[in-house]
């Protein structure tokens, strides 16, 4: 049964300022976009290797830690991240022309994703603030995804 509070908080009387942020550990926020586009595989013999689309679904992961109200990454800044390095780039787009010379699978598009994301971080200011992309999904289909993560993106070390 539902149960309808007694009052509202009101800041600065039921909970002091000091109190919205509970701890200092690093956070991860996910947010997930849509954006639909064409391609078409080179060397491939399927289906994709004729020119067809997608609605393809990104999932983006950033961390960071908790500013002074109790917020890691604020999701509109995940949403003018996607808008500025993907959407503006690829949405409605034919991706063979507009990316840089690659064949246009779900694992070449999720590393340059993850670099054109991580440039805009830079860019906006969110690197400088200590935040930092974690995991990137790129779905192709909705059961079909390539997915890359920070450790990953590491330079190997032999």
């Amino acid at each position: 049964m539902f149960k309808i509070p007694d009052k509202v908080q009101k800041i600065d009387v039921d909970i002091k300022r000091h109190q919205l942020k509970y701890h200092h550990k690093r956070v991860a926020v996910t947010k997930q976009f849509t954006f639909d586009a064409a391609h078409h595989l080179h060397c491939y013999e399927g289906k994709c290797k004729s020119m067809h689309g997608h609605t393809y679904r990104l999932v983006i992961t950033i961390s960071g830690f908790l500013n002074d109200i109790g917020i890691a990454v604020d999701f509109g800044d995940i949403k003018s991240l996607f808008k500025k390095a993907i959407e503006e780039k690829l949405d409605h787009r034919y991706l063979n022309e507009v990316l840089p010379p690659m064949n246009t699978t779900a694992e070449n598009m999720v590393v340059w994703m993850w670099e054109a994301l991580d440039k805009e971080m830079e860019i906006s200011g969110l690197k400088e603030a200590a935040h930092r992309l974690e995991e990137l999904t790129l779905f192709e289909t909705p059961t079909s995804s390539a997915t890359i993560k920070r450790d990953w993106m590491m330079p190997d070390v032999d």
